[in-house]
């Protein structure tokens, strides 16, 4: 049985008959969609929320759980308590040092932010987030990591530039703070809706050449960038003036295919040959 305090956040427009619709395992469809989303939690301090996370995943299907740098232990009576049966995912967590770790594996990244940043970066809402979550898990190697920071601070500017596009909850201005779990209840929610919507669509050929640079190829890239943009005098890292947030943003933006990554490394390479080959300036 759903406590009361789901409902609130639940559209009040669904029917009884989505409510049927949504917790019947018998008729839905099979699960692939759903295995594809991470949730990562940053910095969590207390091991209630982990668990209400962990409760509010299960309720909605998600199994993949990501802890990074956590402030406090994840498996306590507390946690296992708030789990209310789904500390199994408590369990088998992935504790990470970095976001990097975390994600490294994931095709698209969108981090909670709930604050208007100096750089302004792709804003969804829920229900534009899911919208795109079908074609996003369309292929085996598709991952994606919806991250949510610290109870206290949220998520850096640091975190929210690594990821591809931010989502933010609309909630009533003069009361905005969610609890953690709540958060991740309602995009957790969101993320089921969109697989029930697509189980009938018929299946997306793809071919290998299509799929998308993982997180960890686009760091990569990025570190390459950086250092061929200082070798050719073009960046002075010790007056960046956001050059580099700013070409996070443009490729992440254009979501590059592995194939688009490997000529742009090459470019990257070539360009240091080059740069390398010529006469010092006088």
């Amino acid at each position: 049985m759903l406590d009361c305090a789901f409902y609130a956040y639940l559209p009040s427009t669904i029917s009884e008959h989505y409510f049927k619709v949504l917790f019947q395992s018998t008729i839905s469809p099979g699960p692939i969609m759903l295995e594809r989303i991470r949730i990562v939690l940053i910095g969590t301090s207390h091991p209630g929320n982990i668990g209400g996370v962990a409760r509010a995943m299960h309720n909605m299907g998600l199994a993949d759980l990501a802890l990074v740098a956590p402030r406090c232990e994840a498996i306590t009576q507390d946690s296992i308590s708030r789990a209310s049966g789904a500390d199994h995912l408590l369990h088998q967590a992935n504790v990470h040092a970095t976001l990097e770790d975390a994600v490294a594996d994931c095709t698209l990244a969108v981090g909670a932010s709930a604050r208007s940043r100096t750089l302004p970066w792709p804003m969804l809402s829920p229900r534009e987030l899911a919208d795109r979550l079908p074609a996003e898990c369309q292929t085996a190697e598709s991952r994606v990591a919806l991250v949510f920071g610290r109870e206290d601070s949220g998520l850096t500017n640091a975190e929210l530039q690594r990821c591809h596009a931010h989502v933010h909850i609309p909630t009533n201005a003069d009361f905005s703070s969610l609890n953690l779990a709540a958060a991740v209840q309602v995009l957790a929610y969101e993320c089921r809706m969109a697989w029930l919507s697509q189980a009938d669509a018929p299946a997306v050929e793809t071919n290998a050449d299509d799929d998308l640079a993982t997180h960890a190829e686009l760091e990569r890239y990025f570190e390459h960038l950086e250092r061929t943009l200082i070798g050719i005098d073009f960046h002075d890292p010790d007056q960046p003036r956001q050059l580099m947030a700013r070409l996070r943003r443009l490729y992440l933006r254009a979501r590059p295919e592995r194939m688009e990554m490997n000529i742009l490394r090459g470019i990257l390479s070539a360009t240091e040959k080059a740069a390398n080959t010529k006469p010092p300036k006088p």
